[in-house]
């Protein structure tokens, strides 16, 4: 927190010559959504301060009089005795003379001026507002749409800054003469909760077929959308930020059923518990994945499923994984359901593969018809989509792998300005930014951009997000490949461009979430990165200055045939390795699994391609590595979602603790530019495959060895800090391990925690570049 004026103790005593003091406070930070100006009033009502305070587009003002000792007072408990989630991130104050106010008043916000002020993300409905819901006495019992000062929506419905209940989608709904009452009543925590309201004048629930045809209303259409979920149905439930699809974790058929209609083969569903005892049940929780789970962001969050008991998810839920995505009711709509049911659901993103999430109920009607038997739906507008977040534990700490509802879209503080920037992100996991100063304000998860439904997503968002802020951006920062639909909208916009290389805005937006200055070492292991030489980068070392940045290692090339198929195909991605390591044929080498895959023909054709370098990329990628070795095990030849391959080779690893390495070649002495060589690693997996050692032990050595070679280029180079990003450091095993070597050679090592490690990090480190550019401009 910063403060411009001078501190307590340099002030005159307000008090000399019996005078009274005016006090002027400007609040900056999340600072409205979270019952701040209710919480001033009683503070300045408590000490008997006159005055008012209002809400910005720049925050919280407070003006209040009064003498010395009680101004002073007022000005300590503000901070200490502030919301729970409100954060001051600054707070300005100067001493005026006084005008004589009668009385504490919470004034009509300002519309004028700079938009600074934060928005606050959709906050897990609170103790209180649950005991409201589950009490027969209570006038909100069974109301799917409590909230208070301390929860409720917030991102998803707001329009505009400042944070009032005409800014938001509540303005459809005026509120009764008792919700009225309880806004205006400084004692209640209702008081100047935009959002409030209750059965009398709120939202309300209606339960559709196919067709739209409503079948029953308010809490009748939810009873009756949980007896369907009991039958077997598949039930759309538009939530705080979209819709879900539900059906009962326990019934297989049901399961199944979901996943052909959603064409959805085997990518693991997120399940929603009906409380943290039945979570046990099925899940071990660790106590920081406890404190996650009962979090106010209320996350996905990944448990390991547990060995012992009798299971009652199905395994269909997750097919061949050991890891499920578990959540906690987060709204009063979810706990009424969730006590009603009893049992564990499915609660997937309401939308068909690589489309954004539905919204609208009219929307999830055409484009849900064929997958939700019913639509459990509201009438109170959603603003934006939000996802549910997804977060892991590694090395006991959080680190959050889709960052969306709960956290988004609170700024990362950044150590130097940048200028009003915008930034469009990677093509997959995609995000957006914008930057002004030093923040960053992250988007939420808009998803892969692989259908038009999913590009149109990224324009609205690329439209709408910088005006939350009035932010007028004078650069736009995209990724350095030319065919990616956000560099191609980045490049309609007009403004001057900043091109960013993949992996150097994964380094910078690991360097920006860590508060870290240059010159640093980054590891940007992932899938897939336009590189600088025209070659698919993915196993790379970079030397970051404060001028930019030195590709000084990476992974050894090999071709990758058939270019983007190859990227779902790790078959694909084994033969261009075993080409590369055999010299150029596949003689003696039929017997290998992903030779299996194939017709002769087929294998004559790639053969071809690889020789000839048709439509075969070079790549040094970590990622496509992780799939070529997948397929040899024979774990996965053909990868039904991104990533699947790879997180199955790290399953296998699970249960063998190896100590062993595969042989590799240590860096040069003298390599400025230095190329690990994979290939005697990869002579000694066939050596252990024929030997019939056990896949998982193979897994285990390999990732072993991977963090060797990466530990010997640090060693090599003498770096004493190292940045990790990328995709492949989702991965649990790899990612520890990799920490663990580098902290016992004496390296201070830095990894993800809010901002996922993944491409969804990409437009943070995009903003850092375009602000670097600018900087040196």
């Amino acid at each position: 927190m910063t403060q411009k004026s001078d501190t307590l103790a340099d002030q005159p005593d307000t008090q000399a010559g019996g005078k009274t003091q005016r006090l002027r406070i400007t609040l900056r930070g999340a600072v409205q959504g979270v019952g701040f100006r209710p919480f001033v009033y009683r503070l300045a009502t408590d000490l008997r301060l006159m005055g008012w305070v209002n809400n910005s587009p720049r925050g919280v003002t407070i003006e209040v009089e009064g003498d010395g000792p009680r101004l002073r007072e007022f000005l300590d408990r503000l901070e200490r005795e502030k919301p729970p989630r409100a954060s001051i991130q600054s707070l300005e104050h100067s001493y005026f003379d006084p005008v004589r106010y009668v009385g504490f008043e919470i004034r009509p916000s300002e519309n004028d001026g700079a938009r600074t002020a934060l928005i606050l993300p959709d906050i897990a409905t609170c103790s209180d507002c649950i005991d409201d819901v589950l009490d027969p006495a209570n006038r909100r019992y069974m109301y799917p749409f409590t909230n208070c000062t301390n929860c409720g929506p917030r991102f998803s419905i707001i329009e505009a800054l400042p944070y009032d209940r005409p800014r938001t989608t509540m303005r459809h709904f005026a509120m009764c003469p008792e919700c009225r009452a309880e806004y205006d009543d400084p004692r209640d925590r209702r008081f100047h909760a935009q959002p409030n309201a209750c059965p009398t004048c709120g939202p309300h629930l209606q339960l559709w077929n196919g067709t739209g045809v409503v079948g029953a209303t308010h809490h009748e259409a939810l009873l009756a959308a949980a007896a369907a979920v009991t039958r077997g149905k598949i039930v759309a439930v538009k939530g705080l930020g979209g819709f879900h699809l539900i059906v009962d974790a326990c019934n297989r058929d049901a399961v199944v059923r979901l996943r052909k209609r959603k064409a959805r083969e085997e990518k693991p569903f997120a399940l929603m518990f009906p409380s943290l005892t039945a979570v046990r049940a099925e899940c071990d929780v660790q106590p920081l994945e406890e404190r996650l789970l009962l979090a106010p962001e209320a996350p996905i969050v990944l448990l390991r499923r547990r060995a012992d008991g009798d299971a009652r998810v199905v395994v269909e839920v997750a097919p061949g994984n050991p890891w499920l995505g578990v959540m906690l009711p987060y709204t009063p709509l979810h706990h009424i359901l969730m006590s009603t049911l009893q049992c564990p659901v499915v609660a997937t993103s309401g939308n068909l593969s690589d489309e954004p999430i539905c919204i609208d109920e009219r929307e999830a009607l055409t484009r849900l018809l064929d997958v939700a038997d019913l639509f459990l739906v509201h009438n109170r507008p959603i603003h934006r989509h939000i996802d549910d977040s997804i977060v892991r534990v590694i090395m006991e700490r959080e680190q959050v792998l889709r960052r969306a509802r709960g956290y988004a879209p609170l700024p990362i503080p950044l150590s130097t300005e940048v200028p009003p920037s915008l930034a469009v992100g990677a093509h997959l996991k995609n995000a957006i930014a914008t930057g002004m100063g030093r923040e960053v304000f992250v988007s939420q998860h808009i998803g892969d951009l692989e259908s038009a439904e999913a590009v149109r997503a990224l324009q609205d968002a690329v439209a709408t997000f910088p005006r939350i802020h009035d932010l007028h951006p004078q650069v736009v920062a995209c990724d350095l490949h030319p065919d990616y639909a956000s560099t191609r909208l980045a490049e309609k916009s007009g403004l001057p461009l900043v091109r960013v290389q993949h992996h150097y805005a994964h380094i910078l937006a690991c360097m920006a979430e860590n508060e870290l200055e240059a010159p640093i070492v980054g590891i940007a292991w992932d899938g897939t990165g336009f590189g600088t030489d025209g070659t698919v980068w993915g196993g790379e070392f970079l030397h970051v200055s404060d001028s930019g940045f030195t590709r000084v290692a990476h992974m050894r090339p090999f071709r990758l045939p058939g270019g983007d198929v190859a990227v779902r195909e790790p078959r694909r991605a084994a033969l261009g390795i075993l080409y590369e390591f055999s010299g150029g044929d596949f003689q003696g080498m039929s017997s290998l699994p992903p030779l299996q895959q194939f017709s002769e023909t087929e294998k004559r054709n790639i053969e071809r391609m690889l020789k000839q370098g048709i439509n075969s990329p070079l790549t040094s990628s970590v990622g496509r590595l992780f799939d070529a070795v997948a397929s040899l095990l024979d774990i996965r030849h053909v990868s039904h979602f991104e990533g699947q391959a790879a997180m199955e080779l790290e399953f296998a690893v699970w249960g063998h603790d190896v100590g062993r390495l595969y042989r590799f070649e240590p860096p040069a002495a003298a390599a400025e530019d230095m190329t690990l060589d994979w290939s005697p690693m990869l002579q000694d997996i066939l050596t252990d495959r024929e030997r019939g050692i056990s896949t998982g032990e193979i897994a285990a050595v390999f990732h072993n060895t991977l963090v060797e070679m990466a530990v010997s280029v640090v060693r090599h180079r003498g770096d004493d800090r190292v940045a990790l990003s990328g995709g492949c450091f989702q991965n649990r095993y790899l990612t520890e391990r990799m920490i663990v070597r580098l902290r016992d050679e004496g390296i201070r090592v830095y990894w993800h925690q809010r901002i996922p490690p993944n491409d969804g990090g990409i437009a943070l480190g995009q903003i850092v570049a375009a602000g670097r550019r600018h900087e040196g401009a």
